[in-house]
């Protein structure tokens, strides 16, 4: 297993203006020691999809469904010894439950088959047997998802699984101090602004020793002397004089740094950087980024880059996701996505990156604005903005699949491009026209010919 696998992952905002679909089926894995990027336009989800991960979502928010595993065996074992009846068995239940009797009693509640087994070609009147088979949904399925407890057979407080060689920790029904033992100990985050992220009454050293105390069996005087040593591994000049300055001290930069000695002070096993480098000038953000990849090169850290930049992640990522309102659209390995972008929205984000030597007077720009996310338009809810869209993608959704097979695809095969777009599963008459050049210094650039901007000038 991956230290992080996501499946199906759907946080919802219940408003008075309709239920807000901030993300809506993210699924991938990331490996130990992987970067691993998510990119998109604001309100692409991003965000809302890195603080489910560390479930600190406020209402009206809240994660509706999927699966959020966390596998590091350590950490595993430790829980198991401290929470030993918040352990679930799914041998046991396979033994004392038959899945396509539970998966009867779905249907017979009105849950649709493509629904349970996450695919929209599963017809709609297909029976348990139908669904078990052609859907592919297993007992762990059922478990790893809202339907386990749902149907009584898994208990709510039961986040600890073990199925055979493989065990885990599911982070959607982890709660108390199962939770706190998680984040800061195990999963760290970097916030976008340091400013909100550091307390101003608090000295930085405080800020660090506090998780520090918290997290690590260490002494009074051993907590201060890790937190000296954080402040020095992230460059902080003189740590032993900073420990007892106050945020308002640091400048920009030095408190972005300061808010990730927080986060490494644990030696936490994944690091989520949610847009860390986006109030930095671009000396100190080359800085930070490089920071973060020396760090996670050393410690083996992985981490989850959430940006808008294409550039910040071509630099620092293995792999990367692409969002847009609420779903990814691409997910691939990093230089497969910049040498042979499949979806038109990577297309569009890649068109507006300013490069030097560009002869382009103005840049591309992608037309119109992220769809509301409580009215998403019908089908592709990308189609009101793509100039290769047609009629079938105002009516058909396309689902993530294979780009070269068109096969549903599977969050555990690392090498695949996956895309979101019915070029891949033969739905377009026209296709996608649009070429990569590889220009001189491996420069990617990205035309058609077809306008991505409003304007013709």
């Amino acid at each position: 297993m991956a230290l992080l696998e996501v499946d199906h992952l759907k946080t919802q905002f219940f408003t008075e203006d309709g239920v807000v679909k901030a993300v809506d089926g993210l699924s991938y894995r990331i490996e130990r020691g992987e970067k691993f990027g998510i990119v998109g336009e604001s309100g692409a989800g991003k965000s809302v999809a890195s603080l489910s991960l560390m479930r600190l979502i406020d209402d009206p928010g809240r994660i509706v469904d999927g699966s959020i595993r966390f596998t590091d065996e350590t950490t595993v074992d430790a829980f198991e010894a401290d929470f030993p009846s918040h352990v679930l068995d799914l041998e046991t239940l396979r033994d004392e439950h038959d899945v396509t009797e539970l998966v009867g009693r779905l249907l017979d509640d009105g849950v649709a088959p493509s629904t349970l087994a996450r695919d929209d070609r599963l017809d709609a009147d297909a029976d348990a047997r139908t669904v078990v088979r052609d859907g592919g949904v297993t007992m762990r399925d059922l478990v790893d998802s809202r339907y386990g407890v749902e149907l009584g057979v898994v208990e709510p407080e039961a986040f600890i699984v073990n199925d055979g060689a493989e065990r885990y920790i599911e982070i959607t029904r982890a709660s108390g101090e199962g939770l706190r033992r998680l984040r800061g100990g195990h999963i760290s985050m970097v916030f976008q602004d340091p400013q909100t992220a550091l307390n101003p009454v608090y000295t930085i050293g405080e800020q660090i020793a506090e998780a520090i105390r918290v997290h690590m069996d260490l002494t009074e005087n051993e907590v201060k002397e890790r937190a000296i040593e954080m402040l020095g591994t992230v460059g902080i000049p003189d740590p032993e004089e900073r420990y007892n300055n106050y945020p308002h001290e640091f400048s920009g930069g030095m408190q972005q740094r300061a808010v990730i000695a927080v986060a490494l002070s644990c030696d936490p096993d994944l690091i989520i950087a949610d847009e860390p480098t986006t109030a930095l000038d671009v000396t100190i953000e080359a800085q930070i980024l490089g920071l973060l990849d020396d760090l996670t090169t050393e410690t083996g850290t992985a981490i989850q880059l959430i940006t808008h930049d294409l550039g910040v992640v071509a630099g620092v990522c293995d792999r990367v996701a692409v969002m847009y309102a609420g779903k990814p659209v691409e997910i691939a390995h990093v230089e497969d996505l910049y040498y042979d972008p499949k979806h038109p929205y990577t297309v569009g984000l890649m068109g507006s990156i300013p490069r030097i030597g560009d002869g382009r007077e103005r840049l591309d720009t992608i037309p119109g604005t992220m769809p509301d996310l409580v009215q998403v338009p019908p089908g592709c809810s990308f189609h009101p903005r793509c100039p290769y869209a047609e009629e079938a993608c105002t009516k058909k959704e396309p689902q993530l699949v294979n780009a070269e097979t068109g096969a549903l695809a599977d969050p555990g095969e690392y090498r695949d491009h996956a895309a979101a777009c019915l070029e891949y599963t033969d739905d377009l008459q026209h296709g996608l026209d649009y070429e990569v050049i590889i220009q001189e210094g491996l420069e990617v650039s990205v035309g058609s010919d077809l306008e991505l901007t409003e304007d013709d000038d």
